[in-house]
């Protein structure tokens, strides 16, 4: 069993960045973010899977995920923030990648807020 736990979550104002990370107990193969909003399922943010990296199309260009060398370690790193943002980010882990649907993962962070005020 892989325990995940998230750190970095906070207020920031409209423009500004945060970074997330996100420490597995044990190595993974593919680590990512979801989110989600009051009243809506978690949704894929961005995914790394062996060096492979996917984004949503909302956040390209914006974030930026990375991971560390142990493979047990990943980071968001969030600019241009926008109020659309706000939302509850879940760090996922799977060592079985099969694609971007949260429900192919087998790990999960209980979860950081990202607040973002316009």
């Amino acid at each position: 069993q892989v325990q995940l736990v998230e750190s970095g979550g906070g207020l920031v104002q409209a423009g500004g960045s945060l970074t997330l990370s996100c420490r597995a107990s044990g190595r993974v193969l593919s680590m990512g973010w979801f989110r989600r909003t009051p009243g809506k399922d978690r949704v894929f943010v961005a995914v790394d899977s062996a060096g492979t990296t996917y984004y949503a199309d909302s956040v390209k260009g914006r974030f930026t995920i990375s991971r560390d060398n142990a493979w047990n370690t990943v980071y968001l790193q969030m600019s241009s923030l926008k109020p659309e943002d706000t939302a509850i980010y879940y760090c996922a882990a799977t060592n079985f990648f099969r694609g971007l649907e949260p429900g192919l993962y087998d790990y999960w962070g209980p979860g950081t807020q990202v607040t973002v005020s316009s």
